[in-house]
């Protein structure tokens, strides 16, 4: 079991979203894949459908993403081969999309919105009519809160089979319906009287971290890919610190689900983290013998300036440095003020 963990101050290193930051380019059609030949979107800024023709049926899952307002889309690996410039402007609801092969056997379509929208429908049609199969994504435009209360619900299709793991791991992913539940503390029902001067919960946040997930499996070992055994391992962390009472614990996923690495640190922030334990297994290759025990990896104190680099021009980097907006400061201010703010975390981790 191979876990990295980080306590929470001030900085994390940039992180890969696993998405490409454009379209993929037309590639030769790879064996055995579906393949997309059209995509295209209709509507208005109220309603607006996205249609992706196929050359089979395949399945898939949608879901919403804030900070910015983004839909994603997983299914299995496809070969893109959409006219030139698919995806570069946009109509309705829908700024843009872009899209590709996020791992190998996985592919992901995201759409950037012009605003808060909520997913109406989601489907896969056969093929009928002259017409190919084709995966249909309906959005409809919400207010914020309606927004807000979709983000994380997921969208599956009714086709069969659906992208859930057939192992019997799976079955403890099947727990919690919301990929981004952070267990928020339950609501008063209605016409209930509030707890007078109920006391905050003062105890450290610990953020439990399964990586993998979804359409992302990791390694494999025997029969048991990595997302399953990294996230039973997190639940079963999860319970052991919840019975001893003194911190508080969030956990990233708490089911089958991808999660791309920046919102994963996203959620530590929003929760206010003390503590970040991301959870990892390795696999030796067959007839290299066994392993046992653990290995912890703490911030890199080989971190290369062109990392630095990305970090200091990353979006989000107002959020990288407790608040502090480094956007107007010069590039060599920022590269320090980062440079000290990852030290410290990593003497914290060390000391951790």
């Amino acid at each position: 079991m191979c876990v990295t963990q980080l306590l929470w101050t001030t900085v994390l290193p940039a992180q890969a979203q696993g998405v490409p930051a454009a379209q993929t380019p037309a590639v030769s059609v790879t064996p055995g894949f579906p393949i997309a030949s059209d995509a295209r979107l209709a509507g208005d800024s109220r309603q607006t459908r996205f249609v992706l023709d196929l050359d089979k049926a395949v399945p898939f899952r949608a879901f919403l993403l804030s900070e910015p307002y983004r839909v994603v889309v997983d299914l299995p690996q496809v070969s893109f081969h959409l006219p030139a410039g698919a995806g570069t402007s946009g109509r309705g609801l829908v700024k843009a999309f872009r899209y590709g092969m996020v791992m190998p056997g996985g592919s992901r379509i995201v759409f950037d919105l012009t605003g808060p929208a909520r997913i109406a429908n989601s489907s896969v049609l056969d093929a009928a009519n002259g017409q190919p199969p084709r995966l249909v994504l309906e959005l409809e435009e919400v207010d914020e809160a309606t927004f807000a209360r979709a983000i994380g619900t997921d969208n599956r299709p009714t086709l069969k089979p659906s992208l859930a793991d057939s192992s019997p791991s799976a079955a403890l992913a099947a727990a919690s319906p919301n990929p981004l539940a952070v267990r928020p503390p339950p609501t008063t029902p209605a016409g209930a009287p509030a707890a007078p001067n109920a006391p905050a919960d003062t105890r450290p946040v610990v953020v439990i971290d399964p990586g993998h997930g979804g359409i992302d499996y990791g390694t494999q070992g025997g029969e048991i890919p990595e997302k399953n055994l990294v996230l039973a391992f997190g639940q079963a962390l999860r319970d052991r610190l919840e019975r001893a009472g003194k911190f508080r614990v969030v956990m990233t996923r708490d089911d089958d689900t991808f999660i791309p690495l920046g919102d994963r640190v996203r959620i530590a922030q929003k929760q206010g983290a003390a503590l970040f334990v991301s959870i990892h297994a390795d696999a030796l290759p067959r007839g290299e013998g066994d392993a046992q025990g653990a290995t912890i990896y703490t911030l890199s104190d080989k971190a290369s300036d062109v990392e630095a680099e990305r970090l200091a021009e990353a979006e989000n980097r107002a959020d990288l440095i407790g608040g502090v907006n480094l956007t107007e400061e010069p590039a060599d201010v920022a590269d320090i003020l980062i440079d000290l703010a990852r030290r410290e975390t990593r003497t914290f981790s060390n000391r951790f």
